[in-house]
């Protein structure tokens, strides 16, 4: 089918939303902007909106075709999604196997540890608090998610985490970490949104460790472009 933009809805910082003809897909364009700490960092990458597109997509449809719900529709072109239009529920759900990050700062843990099973912690989706990590009478107490609908993306995070870091492993590459934003469909059901990428996950060569994501943009690491490549690479060249 071919997707057209409609109204624009919004711009965030790694990506722009509009609606189309259907009042039930979105469209949504991936921008080549690059941001961290709460985007007081900021850079413009040629190349990294594509490559975010193309490894999201490919994420996305394996994990629907694997029974996940999710908003994807199709990959548009290089750097546009049709996705289901949803209202996004105000939670971060971020799912760590291995410390690293905010997480050894705040709890002054040595990095690298690999945990017995997955921690899952919520943050409050507000640039100007940034982020907070809230828990989960916070997310009932203020109405930002039902009890059901907290079991639910726990569950689904849960099941994301076992088939991607699956699929990782099979191309050398530790899933350290990542995040994970849900929206209601006008429905009422909960899937998957936003996106599945190097911005949004911590990626470690197996081999070598060497990070394979954002961090390198973080810590300075250089070469943030070619992690994203590297990434695609072995997405794309992977054995159905």
């Amino acid at each position: 089918m071919t997707w057209e933009k409609g109204d624009f809805l919004y711009e965030g910082k790694a990506k722009k939303v509009w609606k189309t003809g259907d009042p039930k897909v979105y469209i949504i364009e991936y921008k080549d902007h690059l941001t961290a700490f709460n985007a007081e960092k900021k850079a413009t990458l040629e190349g990294k909106g594509r490559l975010n597109n193309e490894i999201s997509a490919y994420l996305l449809a394996h994990l629907a075709a694997r029974g996940v719900p999710t908003h994807f529709v199709e990959r548009i072109d290089e750097r546009h999604q049709a996705v289901r239009a949803v209202t996004i529920i105000p939670l971060e759900v971020v799912v760590r196997n291995v410390t690293t990050g905010s997480l050894c700062k705040r709890l002054g843990v040595e990095e690298g540890m690999e945990l017995p099973r997955p921690l899952l912690e919520l943050y409050l989706k507000d640039d100007a608090l940034g982020d907070p990590l809230v828990t989960d009478d916070h997310a009932l107490l203020f109405g930002w998610a039902t009890e059901e609908e907290l079991a639910t993306l726990k569950a689904i995070t849960l099941e994301v985490n076992d088939l991607l870091r699956a699929l990782f492993r099979d191309l050398s590459i530790v899933l350290v970490d990542f995040k994970l934003e849900f929206g209601r469909t006008a429905e009422g059901d909960l899937v998957l949104a936003d996106e599945i990428s190097p911005d949004t996950c911590r990626f470690w060569d197996l081999a070598t460790g060497d990070r394979l994501d954002k961090d390198r943009f973080r810590k300075d690491l250089g070469d943030v472009l070619g992690a994203y490549r590297e990434i695609w690479r072995r997405l794309s060249t992977r054995e159905a």
